[in-house]
């Protein structure tokens, strides 16, 4: 199942970021490309986020991204540097900060890699660096895989 999760994400590869987007080739954010991707092979989305602003609630410090993401995706034991094909890893970009940016693991190993829509590029592959790798503080499986 892992390769038709990164299939569909590499079919994303291009698209322009917007916030709130979920448009594959008009354009996303990162909650939007997962959105994307669960739609291709779920089917129908389980909610419709509200309006989000790109803080993700930071003031409040409301991890309301993680807290989505455990409604609907399986929750993985997030072991330093652990991650398998198809996962969709959540990143705090800060320390302190709330967790709010998302991607889908492309490849291990060496060549570790993930997809995400990272805002002025738009959806790219990544090499899933140290740097990177410090960040992710979840990691999750799309249903049918767990």
């Amino acid at each position: 199942m892992s390769d038709i999760i990164v299939k569909a994400a590499r079919g994303w590869i291009g698209t322009p970021y917007r916030h709130q987007a979920a448009c594959r080739g008009a354009g996303t954010d990162c909650l939007g490309l997962v959105r994307g991707v669960w739609r291709e092979i779920m089917g129908g989305e389980p909610e419709i986020p509200p309006a989000y602003s790109m803080d993700w609630s930071e003031p409040q410090g409301q991890e309301r991204l993680w807290q989505a993401a455990t409604r609907h995706l399986c929750e993985q034991p997030c072991e330093a540097g652990r991650v398998e094909i198809g996962d969709v890893i959540l990143f705090r970009m800060r320390s302190g900060a709330v967790a709010k940016h998302l991607g889908i693991v492309s490849e291990i190993g060496e060549a570790a890699a993930f997809i995400h829509a990272y805002e002025r590029y738009g959806v790219v592959e990544s090499r899933l660096s140290d740097p990177w790798r410090r960040r992710v503080v979840a990691r999750f499986k799309f249903p049918l895989e767990a």
